[in-house]
């Protein structure tokens, strides 16, 4: 019950700010990153100067720290000190466009990717949004969330990533970010700023906690057309409770059968009670412990590394079959190539891995081309 009280606190307390006007600032040794050079597209008028309050309410026996009015957003990364996987995510805390949960759903986010050997990335996107789009839905978190997805792939080498690694995770509001991202990453939503634009917004991989925005409430079980899935949609991992009240359970259904008739690699889990906005914090609800199954679902796209097993007694050259090809005809995606030759989308990567040479990226294939069919 805690939970479900706290999650109307996150939505609705977030203009009441109490007394404190500091503006928040990452743990000592990480700085705040700007992401756009000058002013950003579309810029709205914020209510006040940016700061941060702290809830009454408590969740799992702490409360959230709410950021409200950024007018300049940043982002923070958190780097792996000790084993890296090479993968990456950005994170978006939600908060209802309207401010930022950016502990219970960043930074402690953050420092879980991080002891896992992923570098994690805190987008502080603008809020609050004075005029949504469609159904309640931020142009500028999404513009901000195209830039930060091209400026991690421009920096990858930098911060030793894998540009092919580079996924995004979010919670409500910023689930929903998650999503449209996933989406809408072919064309940005401005004018390119410097050559980080020129990168690939498009995420590799797609986590989605109790998203909102993506089904009409009281309407029928149809995603919001905003979010156009296609076969070239991430995998996805989608998690939510069905006695949510904020972003009810139709929410994440629409977005699964989506991606499901889509053919893209999805899995979703669904939970009879946990409210919403619990971040990663452990309360009496199996929900919240479900970094594990991340953990693991990462593991199985081939994201993180997992054990190796022995590897098996060489096969004779006699015996070996020979190299199968595929030349990419117009329109074909590694997705649908996949399909045909494993009778299963998700095997993409595959295929990606055994022509890094060749393609440019896992989602740009030229007629023509040329492509190895590993065994």
């Amino acid at each position: 019950m805690k939970s479900l009280i706290f999650a109307l606190v996150v939505v609705l307390a977030c203009g009441d700010v109490g007394a404190q006007t500091n503006v928040w600032q990452p743990r000592a040794g990480r700085a705040q990153i700007p992401i756009w050079p000058g002013q950003a597209p579309d810029a709205e008028p914020v209510p006040g100067p940016e700061n941060y309050t702290t809830t009454e309410k408590l969740i799992a026996g702490k409360p959230v720290v709410v950021v409200n009015n950024v007018a300049q957003p940043t982002m923070t990364v958190y780097s792996p000190q000790a084993k890296n996987t090479g993968a990456a995510v950005v994170v978006f805390p939600g908060g209802g466009y309207n401010c930022l949960a950016i502990d219970l759903e960043g930074t402690e986010v953050c420092d879980w990717l991080v002891s896992k050997g992923i570098t994690a990335v805190l987008l502080k996107y603008r809020v609050p949004t004075l005029k949504f789009e469609g159904l309640r839905e931020s142009r500028q978190a999404l513009q901000d969330a195209q830039r930060a997805l091209g400026l991690v792939r421009f920096r990858a080498a930098e911060w030793h990533i894998d540009p092919h690694k580079i996924g995004v995770l979010g919670f409500s509001a910023g689930g929903h970010m998650v999503t449209a991202l996933s989406t809408r990453y072919e064309k940005r939503l401005y004018p390119a700023v410097d050559a980080a634009d020129e990168e690939s917004c498009r995420p590799d991989f797609a986590i989605a906690l109790y998203p909102g925005h993506l089904w009409k409430r009281d309407g029928d079980l149809e995603l919001n057309p905003n979010v156009p899935v296609t076969s070239d949609t991430p995998p996805t991992l989608i998690v939510q409770a069905e006695d949510d009240p904020v972003d009810p359970v139709e929410n994440a259904l629409v977005y699964f059968m989506a991606l499901k008739r889509a053919g893209v690699p999805v899995e979703m889990h669904l939970y009879a009670e946990g409210g919403h906005a619990f971040g990663l914090r452990r309360t009496e609800h199996p929900i919240t412990r479900w970094p594990k199954l991340a953990e693991t679902w990462l593991q199985t796209i081939g994201m993180t590394s997992v054990a190796r097993h022995p590897p098996a007694a060489p096969i004779p050259p006699e015996a070996t079959r020979p190299r199968r090809f595929h030349v990419v005809r117009q329109g074909e995606t590694l997705s649908a190539i996949s399909s045909r030759y494993y009778g299963s989308a998700g095997q993409w990567r595959r295929i990606f891995e055994a022509n890094r040479e060749t393609l440019k990226d896992a989602h740009t294939l030229r007629p023509g081309t040329r492509l190895i069919i590993p065994d």
